[in-house]
């Protein structure tokens, strides 16, 4: 059986991940594809317990190593419980967050360098990395902003409500993006950056577009 296909959606808060990752799921399954949807952190409940102490505005002391360290603990429970299986089965998985997530948050945000954040990521995740990365990108006081009238408009859970890295200042998401785009600079065959400025529909063409130019799945 040949190996499934890996797709990751970055990218700075408020840039439309989780509803585009759940469209473009519904239509791949449309074709008669096998997908795995998943997300970061969590996708596990172990992961979920992880998330959980990440996201608490009550744990503002939490260090930018610990931070670092639980993120990560949480994404080798979820390679090897989650994606890995997945993909030996032949499976197509997407992935809302990954490893260039801690690249960009930790990485740059919160400035531990990739010389630090690149080994754990690479330990963590036993050296698996994505077929594909779509990097949602938008000006962060604009994602910002969208997350809010979310949240006014109770679209979100509590779970996903005002979390720690949200409540950071617009310097943190700025390097945040940032480093995003220095991602996508340093392997264009691996990232497509897209802007999530566009309007819902054309932003889905244009993931469906990328899709099938940088993996040939669909005709």
């Amino acid at each position: 059986m040949a190996r499934g296909t890996f797709i990751t959606f970055e990218g700075p808060e408020g840039s439309g991940k989780t509803t585009q990752i759940e469209h473009l799921a519904a239509w791949l399954r449309s074709t008669g594809r096998d997908v795995v949807v998943t997300f970061e952190p969590g996708g596990t409940k172990i992961g979920e317990r992880v998330r959980a102490l990440l996201f608490d505005l009550a744990h503002g002391e939490m260090t930018a190593r610990t931070e670092l360290l639980l993120m990560n603990a949480a994404r080798a429970q979820h390679v090897e419980q989650v994606i890995e299986p997945a993909l030996t089965a032949g499976k197509l998985v997407l992935s809302d967050r990954f490893a260039e997530s801690s690249l960009a948050y930790q990485g740059f945000g919160r400035e531990l360098g990739l010389d630090v954040v690149e080994p754990i990521c690479d330990f963590a995740t036993g050296g698996l990395k994505p077929d594909l990365v779509l990097l949602l990108d938008l000006d962060v006081a604009e994602g910002l902003k969208r997350n809010r009238k979310l949240d006014a408009g109770s679209a979100r859970t509590e779970a996903t409500k005002g979390n720690r890295f949200e409540a950071e200042s617009l310097a943190f998401h700025q390097r945040v993006r940032d480093g995003f785009l220095q991602l996508a600079k340093r392997e264009p065959d691996r990232f497509v950056v897209l802007d999530a400025t566009l309007p819902p529909d054309e932003l889905e063409a244009g993931i469906r577009k990328a899709i099938a130019e940088q993996l040939g799945l669909l005709p």
